[in-house]
């Protein structure tokens, strides 16, 4: 099989790396297209000892690096989109990439370390960094819904670590729903099947039928999540988690999240 055979179907997924990475379709494509020129005149260096989609980011990770290019072409899009674009322009390089491959092109954080050529030790370094600048912009307080308490310490200490506050660890619905009374938070961590016999899952309908607030669900039980009713499980997270991947999936929360307000200026 060709290489152009080989890479055609990762293409599209390829651009929207490209565009989220330089901030403009234009520039992205002009990047996709140098790749494909090199290709083209050295076919030899594409990697053949890695799967295809991770040789292929590789390959264009490696133009981005060694080649800067000014084109902008001033993207409007949806709204969502020029939000999060702001802040993943203000992310450094290197974190910026770790970031996009895992929370956003979906690649395991070993993956990551391939594509980077990195150690998969200094990916979770990278995920922290990006997460700590989009928290500057977004710092947020986080309600943690979960019974089992080292996994609640645990996910406390990934908050804080990332700049974000923990507003409360509720261990039933009752409290989850309590809490949010008190203070309405800007992320949920969410377990769905709690000691008590309630359900961090109810309690995220109730809560999100009041105003919408980002979900990310953190279950053993993913198929309770994925019936296809509201709330939709846009993050969902499988226990037992890596603390890299609930890093990137909070940031990827905050960073798609348009209601996010940027962190006021120190006086």
């Amino acid at each position: 099989m060709s290489i152009a055979q080989t890479i055609r179907v990762h293409l599209p997924y390829l651009r929207r790396f490209a565009r989220t990475l330089t901030g403009a379709q234009q520039s992205g494509d002009a990047y996709v297209a140098m790749l494909l020129e090199s290709l083209v005149s050295t076919p030899s260096d594409f990697p053949t000892d890695i799967p295809a989609r991770m040789a292929l980011y590789h390959q264009f990770l490696r133009v981005w690096n060694s080649v800067r290019l000014d084109a902008n072409d001033g993207d409007d899009g949806a709204n969502s989109l020029v939000v999060a674009q702001r802040r993943i322009n203000s992310i450094s390089s290197l974190p910026r990439q770790a970031f996009l491959l895992v929370a956003v092109e979906g690649f395991t954080s070993a993956e990551t370390a391939g594509i980077l050529e990195i150690d998969k030790s200094e990916v979770e370094k990278l995920l922290e960094i990006a997460g700590q600048e989009i928290a500057h912009q977004v710092a947020t307080n986080v309600l943690i819904i979960e019974d089992e308490l080292l996994i609640a310490m645990d996910l406390e200490t990934i908050v804080a670590s990332l700049g974000h506050t923990v507003q409360e660890v509720a261990t039933t619905k009752g409290e989850a729903l309590a809490a949010v009374k008190r203070r309405k938070p800007g992320l949920i961590l969410a377990d769905v099947k709690l000691a008590d016999g309630s359900s961090g899952l109810e309690a995220a309908k109730e809560i999100v039928a009041e105003g919408e607030v980002p979900i990310i669900f953190i279950t053993a039980y993913p198929e309770k999540v994925l019936t296809g009713e509201r709330p939709e499980p846009t993050f969902l997270i499988s226990k037992p988690f890596q603390r890299d991947t609930v890093m990137a999936i909070i940031s990827q929360a905050l960073f798609f999240d348009t209601k996010a307000h940027p962190r006021p200026a120190a006086a």
